[in-house]
């Protein structure tokens, strides 16, 4: 059986201060894109610990990427979700807009809660550099944009996926924490917030 850990808004919240002084350091994201659904609040929470004074909040955009499917189970009510195979846009940046020739030249944070099979991420990555770099031809720029990566919790597992090598040379990786191959439950999956966080506290360290 699959060992269930119980995240919490407060942990997402620490983890997300925690992780803020090395992106601001080393990543300087100009903007930030948010892999639905996982990576909006992670992406909200980490925003306020990126805000400097007299500067700006620092934009996010959103992308919807799916991978995982429902497994039949026992329970009805307690649905088991595997990492699927194929990635399925959901919702995408509109190429004909400004949002695509904004991100020209920039230093883009991607966020997302979960590294687990490394398939999305990769698909991510490898999509947004392509589109981007097709904005930077239609409009004659030379900009060099830079992808980092932030994400909640890294399964520690073999992965399906792959970054780029300079991506992984310079160190624009960053997991807030690795974990064991666990089935990770976060807060905003829960329909009853109250039992969500009972479970959190009753369990062991993860």
């Amino acid at each position: 059986m699959v060992q269930k850990v119980y995240v919490t808004y407060n942990e997402v919240h620490k983890l997300c201060q925690a992780s803020a002084d090395r992106i601001l350091s080393e990543f300087k994201p100009n903007l930030m894109i948010a892999i639905g659904g996982g990576g909006y609040v992670p992406a909200r929470i980490l925003r306020s610990f990126l805000k400097r004074p007299l500067a700006p909040n620092i934009p996010i955009q959103a992308i919807g990427l799916s991978l995982y499917e429902q497994l039949p189970s026992k329970h009805p009510s307690d649905p088991i979700e595997t990492p699927g195979t194929k990635v399925t846009r959901t919702q995408w940046l509109d190429l004909s807009s400004l949002e695509m020739s904004n991100l020209v030249g920039k230093n883009i944070l991607i966020v997302d809660e979960v590294d687990d099979t490394r398939t999305t991420l990769e698909y991510a990555v490898r999509e947004l550099q392509k589109d981007v770099e097709t904005a930077a031809q239609k409009q004659g720029k030379g900009d060099k944009t830079r992808f980092s990566i932030f994400v909640l919790h890294n399964k520690d597992k073999p992965k399906k996926g792959h970054l780029p090598q300079d991506m992984v040379d310079e160190g624009r990786y960053l997991a807030a924490r690795t974990v064991s191959d666990v089935w990770i439950c976060y807060p905003w999956e829960a329909t009853d917030i109250d039992e969500h966080d009972q479970l959190a506290i009753s369990q062991p360290d993860y």
